[in-house]
């Protein structure tokens, strides 16, 4: 929620840019802490929001690094993570990539294909190392969300099926540079009913008691992340239920005592603490539409033109102006299709918002950004670089 303050402090400096809410990250941490058993480590995914300000917090919270480019191992590393709380998955990890995190001694790769398995063995070999891996799993578990961010189920690419597992464990056998350690699960982004997490729990316990059975007790289970967060509601859900999300865990994953659970959370952690701030250029009335064009596009926040994601627009000027024009019989509603600057049609935040009247030289906050919003910018139609305040 936005202040008379907050415009104060917008109003001097050039648009767009990226707030974030360092207060609410720091509480949704803390909530995060309190409703975690002990013996979960939670490993942060850099993919939602790799900005060093805030790694710094993360990495001071005590949460390790989930990476899943060599780049962001790298950033994991200047952010001074510590390599041994390092993690990386990806379905194609490059060579470079993977002799960097060999040469660092990163935690854990998380590994998707037999074939994987043997060029990291080929490459840890050459350095003389032993690199520690988990298998990722595809689970063939339904997470009922958007299908470009659906992950466990057997048409997507990532992952290890099981019909795969007694030829991984015999080429094991012969890959003598790697150390098997952990089983690695993932199964979609963006999920809100926890049933999903539950029909999880379920695989894991069977998966886990096949391994077992086969003489590989593994002392490390990473149940991934994917917990969604209320893009309609961001102030009244600002920070997401993570009790009644680990309480799935608790009640239904079936574990050896000495196996150890890690967890993967970006999207659920981030997400609500940033908002994409932007100015209206030009109000475009039509017979039919009327259009608030603002300096912010799409080459700021992808995710409405690339999932079709709502977010909440809010027209922060207007909102907080003279408590006068908060009476309800004051405020003049109009519908705009909100849009940017970029010369593709996609280019579009959200239509038919319902907004204060809106002018020239608004500010308008696009809440909910916080994550897969200024790590997926881009420098299209040749776009200044999006700038953060904190």
């Amino acid at each position: 929620m936005f202040t008379p303050q907050h415009i104060q402090q917008f109003n001097s400096i050039e648009t767009p840019f990226y707030y974030y809410n360092t207060a609410l990250l720091q509480n949704t941490i803390s909530a995060i802490k309190a409703a975690a058993p002990k013996n979960y480590t939670i490993h942060y995914a850099l993919k939602a929001n790799a900005h060093p300000t805030l790694l710094n917090i993360f990495k001071h919270a005590g949460f390790g690094a989930d990476c899943v480019s060599g780049n962001e191992v790298k950033r994991a590393i200047e952010c001074n993570f510590a390599p041994s709380h390092i993690v990386f998955a990806g379905v194609g990890k490059s060579d470079n990539e993977i002799n960097y995190a060999l040469d660092n001694n990163i935690f854990c790769f998380n590994v998707e294909s037999i074939h994987e398995l043997q060029i990291i063995n080929q490459l840890a070999a050459l350095k003389n190392k032993t690199a520690n891996i988990a298998l990722r799993i595809n689970p063939n578990v339904d997470a009922y969300t958007h299908k470009y961010i659906t992950t466990g189920l057997e048409e997507n690419k990532f992952g290890i099926n099981p019909y795969e597992f007694d030829t991984v464990l015999s080429e094991l056998k012969k890959l003598n540079n790697l150390h098997l350690i952990g089983l690695h699960f993932h199964i979609g982004s963006q999920i809100q009913d926890l049933t999903p997490f539950k029909n999880l729990c379920l695989r894991v316990n069977d998966i886990n008691k096949w391994f077992i059975q086969k003489g590989y007790l593994l002392p490390h289970i990473n149940l991934g992340g994917g917990l969604g967060i209320n893009y309609s509601q961001p102030d009244t859900e600002a920070i997401v239920d993570f009790e009644s999300y680990f309480n799935v865990f608790k009640q239904f994953l079936e574990l050896q005592p000495q196996q150890h659970v890690h967890f993967e959370l970006g999207r659920c952690i981030v997400g609500q603490c940033g908002s994409l701030i932007s100015r209206v250029l030009y109000i475009k009335n039509g017979i039919n539409t009327n259009f608030a064009i603002l300096d912010a596009g799409m080459t700021e926040l992808i995710r409405p033109a690339l999932y079709q994601a709502f977010h909440k627009i809010e027209n922060i000027s207007a909102n907080c102006a003279s408590p006068v024009s908060h009476l309800p019989s004051s405020i003049i509603h109009l519908k705009y299709d909100v849009v940017g600057p970029i010369c593709e049609s996609s280019d579009c935040f959200g239509k038919a918002v319902s907004l204060p009247e809106t002018k020239r030289g608004h500010l308008i906050a696009i809440r909910s950004a916080g994550a897969y919003g200024e790590v997926m910018s881009s420098r299209y139609n040749l776009r200044n670089e999006v700038k953060s305040v904190f």
